[in-house]
């Protein structure tokens, strides 16, 4: 099974959305994502109330989900490590050590937007929906890289 975590700032806007709409898009396939923070400061807190009004709009159930820093050991263990930013994917090298940098991405990177590859924090921006679109898009660039690697 090809294990995926999903990492931005704070663990409740942007990762744990790509974590549950990627699932959702994954259902049945044998790849399971979980997601991390690269800050200590929302640890144990709940999804973000914007990204709590889209996936309950989508069906998507999210209740258990509290937000977790990453961990050196997360890297040792998870095939993938997908950042929303450039902050994110400094961070994740910073925590799971240069020998663990070539599993580190952005989601965007998956996707022809690679020059533009930072998904906004809707914490700051407050465009929820923005961040969606670059999720599901990113996600769906992801699917297609995993089965073109035949990850799937």
């Amino acid at each position: 099974m090809y294990k995926i975590l999903f990492a931005c700032h704070g663990n409740i806007c942007r990762s744990p959305m790509a974590e549950f709409i990627f699932l959702d898009m994954l259902k049945k396939r044998g790849i399971t994502g979980v997601t991390a923070a690269t800050s200590t400061e929302e640890i144990g807190n709940p999804v973000h109330y914007g990204t709590a009004s889209i996936l309950r709009r989508l069906g998507i159930d999210f209740s258990a989900k509290r937000a977790r820093q990453m961990t050196r050991s997360d890297a040792e263990e998870y095939d993938l490590l997908v950042g929303m930013d450039g902050a994110n994917i400094r961070n994740m090298t910073r925590i799971a050590g240069e020998k663990y940098s070539g599993k580190i991405r952005r989601l965007l990177d998956f996707t022809d937007r690679r020059a533009e590859s930072d998904i906004a924090d809707p914490w700051y921006t407050g465009e929820f929906e923005t961040t969606y679109r670059d999720v599901c898009e990113g996600c769906e660039g992801l699917i297609n890289w995993l089965s073109r690697e035949k990850k799937l």
